[in-house]
């Protein structure tokens, strides 16, 4: 069998769980939480993360979709004056650890058949590696993955390269033959700026018209990287 790549690094949200089906309402708590029923201050705080709070959901360019909690946390507060960017990224990554989760495809049986293939598996995320490795434990998928790698892991976050080439350094594998999969611009230009392919999936906010540009490959879900790894380019 011939395959494109001997890895694949997965983005988290958006790519291997569904975004708005998982971080939307979780989104409104935690902006209702640290509003305190302070209608002005909930708007205030939701335009300033780009929460719709008519649609109950993030616009594509909030920094919650690509950013890290870090950022999210800045935003926040300069609108929340006495509590400091450290506290507030604490309370957002201790909620987010029990996000509802919804898998953008069955996760066990499509990381099962990757690693049946022969290829290593990783997470880079711009959450936290704690959050992240919470996640897929509770979705029972965490032994899938050779390396977990957040944000605040010690190599950096996206778009920036620096996390990607420390699983490549980790896994053996040239970063030609890893595959960067994400729903993000981020995660593409971090895929690129690596030396690796880019495949981009529809699962999460963001529309085909600004990831093809940046992508190899623009696929529904992750569910049809086995088809495409073994499809001769």
């Amino acid at each position: 069998m011939t395959r494109r790549a001997d890895a694949i690094l997965f983005d988290k949200d958006g790519t291997l769980f569904e975004f708005g089906a998982t971080w939307n309402a979780w989104g409104r708590a935690a902006l209702q939480s640290l509003s305190a029923g302070d209608e002005a201050l909930l708007a205030r705080l939701a335009d300033a993360i780009r929460f719709d709070l008519c649609r109950d959901g993030f616009t594509a360019d909030s920094p919650v979709v690509a950013g890290t909690a870090a950022e999210t946390a800045d935003c926040l507060a300069v609108h929340l004056p006495g509590r400091s960017a450290a506290e507030i990224e604490h309370e957002l990554s201790r909620s987010a650890a029990n996000a509802p989760l919804v898998e953008a495809v069955p996760l066990a049986a499509l990381l099962a058949q990757l690693n049946g293939m022969g290829l290593t598996l990783g997470v880079m995320t711009n959450d936290s590696e704690q959050s992240a490795r919470s996640h897929l434990g509770r979705s029972g998928v965490h032994d899938a993955f050779r390396h977990i790698i957040g944000f605040d892991s010690g190599h950096g976050a996206k778009p920036a390269p620096g996390p990607l080439l420390a699983f490549a350094t980790a896994v053996g594998i040239a970063p030609e033959r890893i595959v960067m999969v994400g729903d993000s611009p981020h995660d593409l230009e971090a895929g690129r700026a690596a030396g690796m392919q880019t495949v981009a999936v529809l699962t999460g906010p963001i529309g085909v018209e600004r990831l093809a540009p940046i992508a190899d490959c623009v696929l529904p879900d992750i569910g049809h990287l086995p088809d495409w790894i073994v499809t001769a380019p």
